[in-house]
Formats: C-alpha cells, sequence, structure tokens
C-alpha cells in the first residue's frame, strides 16, 4: 500500500509558509493559507509527481503553537506521526524574520526523531533577502535553499534537492497503491465526520475533536478494505453562511464544495439526535447539483437506538429529501466502528453502479416498454412526441441519451417517469440518472 511510496514531510513553526510551499509543490490550491497561525492542524496529504518519482507530500500543523481550542497535544501528534513516516523533511524558516527560538527548537525536535532533513529558507520574495540566509547555518542542517513562493523562486532547485534525499525507489508499483474509489465525507460540524475517517483508517489520522471546526481543510486519507485501496477525503463541518466569520470559513465551504466534485461517492453525515437543518440541506443540494452517488449515513446511532426505529429515521430523510428518493440511508457509530465497514461495502456498491454501461438493445427495451405503459405528452400540434431510440453516452452518472421529435414537449413529470423506468430496469438502481434529450435532428 502507501508503504511504498515514500512521505516528503513540510514542517516549522507558525507563518512561515509550508502552507503555500505545499501548494507551490503540488502546483494545486490544496492547503489553506492564512495569516492566521494555527489554521493547519491535520496531516495533509497529496500524492503527486516529482520528476518521475511518485511521493506523498504532507504538510503539518506549527510546531511550537499554543492552540486556543486546546488541540496542542492533539497537532504535535499529528506532527510526530508524519516524522516517524518521512523520507525526507522540509524544514522551512522565514528568512525575513530571520533566525528565532522557536526555529531552535523546531531543529531540536527533528534531531531527536533523526529525520533527513532539507533546510528553506522560504520567503524570499526579492534576491536582496538571499545574503540572509546565513542566519540558519547554526541549526545544523547546511546552508539552506532559498525559495520564494510567491515569486516562484528556485522550485526547480527544491524539488531536485527533495528527490536527492529520497530512499532508493522500491521495485513495488505506485500504481497498485492509487485508490480505486474517491468517497467525500461530507457534513455539518460535529456530526462525527473526522471519527468516521480514523475508524476508516484504523487510526487517530485526523484528529477528532468536540470542539466545532477543528478540521479545516479537506483531509486526503488512503484507507484498505479487503484488499482494495480507497481515498476517503474529511471535508471541513459547514456553518450557516450568516454565521461565517473569518476567510478560514469560507475557505472551507469552498475546500467541501470541491470535495463533492472531486468524489466518486459522497457520504453523507447527519447526527442520530439532532434534527435536519439548513446546512444539511445546502450540503444536499450541492451534491445533487454534482449528480453524485450519495449515502446517507446517520451517525451517533447508539446514543439514539431504542427511542426511535431505523425505518422511521430513513422515511423521515426521505420525506424531507424527496429529490432522492433512491438514495440509501445506513445507521453507524463512528466511535465504535460499528457498521463503518458496512458503510463502505456500500459505497462500493454505489460506485459500481455508477460506472456501470447498458447496451443500447437493452436501453431501448426498457423504453419502449415505458412509452407503450404510458404514451409520451403531445407536441405543439397535438401529436405525441415520438421517442426513436435511447443510448448510453457517458457514465458517472449515467447518461441516457434520447433521440425525440420535439425535446421541448417532453414534460418534466414525463423525464421523471423514463428515470423511474430506468432506475427500475437498469443497474442504476441507487444512483443519480442524467438524460440529454434531443431531437432527431440532432439539437438538444
Amino acid at each position: 500500500m502507501s508503504s511504498t511510496i515514500p512521505q516528503v514531510v513540510i514542517v516549522g513553526r507558525p507563518n512561515v509558509g509550508k502552507s503555500s510551499l505545499f501548494n507551490w509543490l503540488s502546483q494545486r490550491r490544496i492547503a489553506i493559507e492564512d495569516p492566521t497561525a494555527g489554521v493547519t492542524r491535520d496531516r495533509l496529504v497529496q500524492r503527486l509527481d516529482l520528476e518521475g518519482r511518485v511521493v506523498d507530500l504532507v504538510d503539518t500543523g506549527g510546531m511550537g503553537f499554543d492552540d486556543p481550542d486546546g488541540l496542542t497535544e492533539q497537532i504535535d501528534m499529528q506532527i510526530e506521526a508524519g516524522l516517524v513516516t518521512a523520507g525526507t523533511v522540509v524544514f522551512v524558516v522565514d528568512i525575513r524574520a530571520g533566525l528565532l527560538p522557536a526555529d531552535a527548537e523546531v531543529a531540536g525536535r527533528l534531531r531527536q526523531a533523526g529525520a533527513q532533513v532539507l533546510l528553506v529558507a522560504n520567503k524570499a520574495d526579492d534576491e536582496k533577502f538571499d545574503v540572509l540566509a546565513h542566519e540558519f547555518d547554526s541549526l545544523g542542517f547546511g546552508e539552506p535553499l532559498i525559495t520564494s513562493t510567491k515569486q516562484n523562486r528556485h522550485r526547480t532547485e527544491l524539488v531536485e534537492a527533495i528527490l536527492q534525499r529520497l530512499p532508493a525507489a522500491n521495485d513495488a508499483s505506485a500504481e497498485a497503491s492509487l485508490p480505486e474509489m474517491k468517497v467525500a465525507i461530507v457534513g455539518r460540524r460535529n456530526v462525527g465526520k473526522s471519527t468516521f475517517v480514523n475508524a476508516l483508517a484504523k487510526e487517530d489520522r485526523v484528529i477528532a475533536s468536540p470542539v466545532a471546526g477543528t478540521t479545516r481543510d479537506s483531509i486526503d486519507v488512503r484507507f484498505e478494505v479487503d484488499g482494495h485501496t480507497f481515498l476517503a477525503i474529511d471535508t471541513p463541518g459547514l456553518r450557516r453562511a450568516k454565521s461565517r466569520k473569518s476567510d478560514i470559513d469560507f475557505y472551507s465551504t469552498h475546500r467541501a464544495e470541491r470535495s463533492i466534485r472531486r468524489a466518486d461517492v459522497v457520504l453523507m453525515l447527519f447526527d442520530a439526535s439532532e434534527p435536519v437543518g439548513k446546512v444539511d440541506k445546502q450540503l444536499i443540494e450541492s451534491i445533487v447539483e454534482q449528480q453524485k452517488p450519495v449515502l446517507l449515513v446517520v451517525n451517533k446511532w447508539d446514543l439514539y437506538a431504542g427511542d426511535v426505529e431505523r425505518s422511521e429515521w430513513a422515511q423521515y430523510l426521505r420525506d424531507t429529501f424527496r429529490s432522492m428518493p433512491w438514495a440509501p440511508v445506513v445507521f453507524v457509530t463512528a466511535r465504535t466502528g460499528r457498521n463503518v465497514k458496512a458503510a463502505i461495502d456500500t459505497a462500493q456498491r454505489l460506485f459500481r453502479q455508477s460506472q456501470a454501461r447498458v447496451p443500447t438493445a437493452a436501453l431501448n427495451t426498457i423504453i419502449h416498454a415505458a412509452t407503450q405503459a404510458n404514451k409520451p405528452p403531445a407536441d405543439r400540434r397535438g401529436r405525441p412526441v415520438r421517442i426513436y431510440f435511447a443510448t448510453q453516452i457517458a457514465t458517472a452518472p449515467p447518461t441516457i441519451m434520447l433521440s425525440t421529435s420535439c425535446p421541448k414537449s417532453l414534460t418534466a413529470p414525463y423525464k421523471r417517469y423514463l428515470l423511474a423506468a430506468l432506475r427500475k430496469e437498469a443497474p442504476f438502481t441507487e444512483v443519480p440518472i442524467k438524460l440529454v434529450i434531443r431531437s432527431h435532428s440532432g439539437n438538444t
């Protein structure tokens, strides 16, 4: 699994630009970049190709930061876990701020860990700052490599230096460790998303805390079930728009929405002891808009079981989210791991359905039977709309194109009727289906 992939772990005190460096190397805006100290708490991991070498790039929380939410110990545990598995450590300092006691403290921790260290003096946005780099020689890791993520200075040199320090390549193919299915774990604050991800990973991979808003980034976590590798995306808990008080809240919301787009299947978590709220409905709207397979996961069931039947809770969700009556519902207790594997097994089923293809002949048999049982509406001239043929043109979501005599006359209720027929007869019973209606002449 991921043990064959070397880890490059970025460390340093707060506000030295670790997250900027992480995004710069990844060539994607993954980590939240914000001047507020302590924004990054969990280990952010991005698998990427550095000049033909596959690595896991890891961003960590700032060392020595006293978290105001009381999460300092958990943040330190995440940093230490990253150091244990590191093939190379990129130790970032701020060239403009100069050498600070906190930098020396970080250096001491790295020496104790016995890590292979590459010292990087960041924020050298102008060459005039380069002469200040020698101040960091006293840290004992050699001459620092000077960079500026803002001005794109020396990225190539940084990549080369990282590659030189990596352990010898393993013969095991990196392809074997690529995830087969990406699962986004979404929900409002404090529904237990991080606890659920830790249950999947079978380790404290992300910080789980009763403090609302502990997770701020979308965290990629690889895990294995029955010999198959998957990717769980733990997302920030969302709050109502009027309650968003900072840029961090805004970026967290953006990351969660982007994670839904990235995912093959979305697991929407609910707290069994709380009613469905406005944020839940907003998330479901985003999932429906993106036409993603979704599994409705009722968490903390151990606290509520006995007070209400599962069938009642499931019906409550179906009554609330009438646009997706096909979405399955599972009940879990993430804290103990109860039914977590069953949830992933169901997600796999949804993934397979979203990837399924139906032969054109079989599709036309289904559509013909549906139109015979319930005739299409009439066009503007009073003649029934003719559906000439159906064919599947895409997967994820399964996309069915219908060639008709008058696309505009095929009403929304009749389209829903055809979708229901497809869902009943085709292997798309629990996932969204997209209909593309075209005229026989080729116009949509």
